[in-house]
């Protein structure tokens, strides 16, 4: 996991992005505010015998996520249908901050404690611009993770209320 977290850092810090006007700026994130929605998928796999196991920690950290975090707009866990070990989390964000809140909330602690006992493998893409801070959590976390960054090609609408 060290080994990665310096992959990681390295990648950050020499990533080079393009404006509108040709201008090479170092790090995608360095201009984003983080104020952007943007979807996670965490990709799980479980120990053989331990599914039952593993749905009543997914099913416990799914309610308390969903009291205690206004900026997490959607949180599903999805059982994937050619692998019955492997499970998806699909997580939608208000911003980069409800990702910094939902990493340092005790609950999701506690599951990420009992994923280590009861989980093989946990893997992370970003689909949207995040902060350099959810990056950076990310890589203390230890979790492999492929970023898919936004281009300039697509919207966010906003929320309507009736």
């Amino acid at each position: 996991m060290k080994l990665f977290t310096i992959f990681l850092s390295i990648l950050i810090s020499t990533a080079a992005v393009a404006d509108d006007h040709g201008n090479s700026a170092t790090g995608a994130e360095q201009n984003v505010s983080g104020d952007n929605p943007f979807i996670l998928i965490a990709r799980v796999q479980v120990k053989e015998g331990m599914v039952d196991k593993y749905l009543l920690i997914a099913d416990a950290v799914d309610n308390a996520v969903e009291k205690t975090e206004p900026g997490m707009l959607f949180h599903n866990f999805d059982a994937d249908p050619d692998d019955p070990l492997a499970f998806t989390w699909t997580e939608l964000y208000a911003n980069s901050d409800a990702f910094l809140q939902h990493t340092s909330n005790p609950p999701v602690l506690e599951y990420v404690r009992q994923h280590a006992q009861l989980g093989e493998g946990f893997t992370l893409e970003i689909y949207g611009n995040v902060t350099a801070a959810v990056i950076e959590n990310i890589a203390e976390l230890g979790f492999p993770l492929k970023h898919f960054k936004t281009t300039k090609v697509g919207y966010v609408r906003p929320l309507i209320t009736n």
